[in-house]
């Protein structure tokens, strides 16, 4: 059965086409610069690197692109996409409706649609691109993965902030979290390597990336997370300011920043790239870090002491755990990362050894000392793997998730 999953964004597409119930990538790609003058598409097949330049004008447009690299007669990797059996999307925002992944149906379009007020940047992209799917793939069934779903677990008292109530009964307020299909992902992970059930682990899980996240996990379910009603909240983040006093808004708006300027500074303008003013790239920090440039140490620094507090609370909440995880591209890298944020917890039972630290990039791996209570475990995330899995469920009744 091939399955193709799509990460569709405001001006790009990934996607990756998948033989179930082996999991094995028969293709992999991105088209990008959506809407631009000059679009550019790249694909990895069977060994071969496939690319095409032209204008894309827009979501419809690429998929035609899709379609032509995954059909291509020397680099492609079906001869037809009647080979396609069925179609997984990421989809950000699924609000307290779905605590897993579904069918796309008509009405299911019309809850995305309606929750893209909470998730503006991302829910309207993750819709265009099931619609042009649906378009492409005329009747395959198409399965919407929320990022949302998995932090539905959450209880009462970590999901709602101390606003009026009336403001979660009337506009649903409260926090969503986000990543959950890479931290559900690397729990089950976790939980295999340990040779435990899905449910018989407790964790701290570390998402991060461009975008960064962290989950408390407790017998295999999330109980709490640090991002919110959207992915701003939480950890210092590439571009986005991560928490933060609610005032400084209002002490802005009194100075002249109008909203939609203020939205933009804090998704865009701030997080690394806002404190170093150089980049919002941790690779490009370092090295500048390196030849001895205090800003990008000082962006470094505060991004690893974010980490480090949350840590510490979720450990507090889970009265201790199993083991902390590292995934994303950083999490996943990024051994001088890796150090920054772990240091000076021995005291907590969290001990890092430099050396298993040093070997274990971009795989799986214990990086812990002898002397540490609690395991240290980097494990490469595969948000399209576990999408592809639930649409393979979702599609064979006989495939339990």
């Amino acid at each position: 059965m091939k399955i193709l999953v799509l990460n569709c964004g405001s001006s790009s597409i990934k996607y990756q086409l998948f033989e179930m119930p082996e999991n094995a990538v028969l293709a992999k790609g991105v088209v990008e610069r959506i809407g631009e003058e000059q679009s550019q598409a790249t694909q990895r097949s069977n060994g071969e690197t496939l690319t095409m330049a032209e204008q894309i004008a827009d979501h419809e447009q690429a998929m035609q692109a899709i379609e032509r690299m995954l059909t291509h007669d020397e680099k492609g990797a079906i001869s037809s996409l009647n080979e396609i059996d069925a179609c997984g999307h990421r989809v950000v925002h699924g609000g307290e409706t779905f605590t897993g992944s579904v069918i796309c149906t008509d009405e299911l379009e019309s809850v995305i649609d309606a929750y893209s007020e909470l998730a503006p940047l991302h829910n309207p992209a993750n819709l265009t691109g099931i619609r042009a799917a649906r378009k492409m793939l005329g009747n395959v069934p198409q399965v919407a993965c929320f990022d949302t779903a998995f932090h539905q677990s959450i209880p009462k008292v970590a999901y709602l902030y101390a606003l009026p109530y009336a403001l979660y009964r009337e506009h649903k307020i409260r926090r969503y979290g986000f990543h959950g299909t890479s931290h559900r992902y690397v729990a089950r992970e976790a939980a295999t390597y340990f040779d435990k059930h899905k449910y018989a682990v407790d964790l701290i899980t570390c998402h991060l990336g461009n975008g960064c996240s962290m989950a408390a996990i407790k017998d295999g379910k999330s109980v709490d997370t640090s991002m919110g009603l959207t992915p701003l909240e939480g950890l210092v983040m590439g571009t986005r300011t991560g928490d933060l006093d609610s005032a400084i808004i209002f002490h802005l708006v009194r100075k002249g920043y109008k909203p939609e300027v203020l939205d933009k500074i804090f998704n865009k303008n701030s997080g690394l790239l806002g404190i170093s003013e150089l980049s919002n790239d941790v690779r490009d920090l370092e090295q500048k870090e390196k030849a001895g440039n205090e800003s990008a140490k000082l962006a470094l620094d505060i991004f690893a002491y974010r980490i480090k507090k949350y840590i510490g609370s979720y450990l507090a909440v889970l009265n201790g755990c199993h083991a902390i995880v590292f995934t994303g591209g950083i999490g996943e890298n990024s051994v001088a990362m890796r150090r920054r944020i772990l240091s000076d917890l021995g005291n907590m039972g969290i001990e890092l050894d430099d050396r298993k630290n040093t070997r274990i990039v971009g795989k799986t791996g214990e990086i812990q000392s002898d002397k540490s209570r609690i395991k240290i475990l980097v494990i490469p995330t595969d948000e399209e793997g576990a999408i592809a899995r639930d649409t393979y469920a979702l599609t064979m009744e006989d495939v339990l998730v």
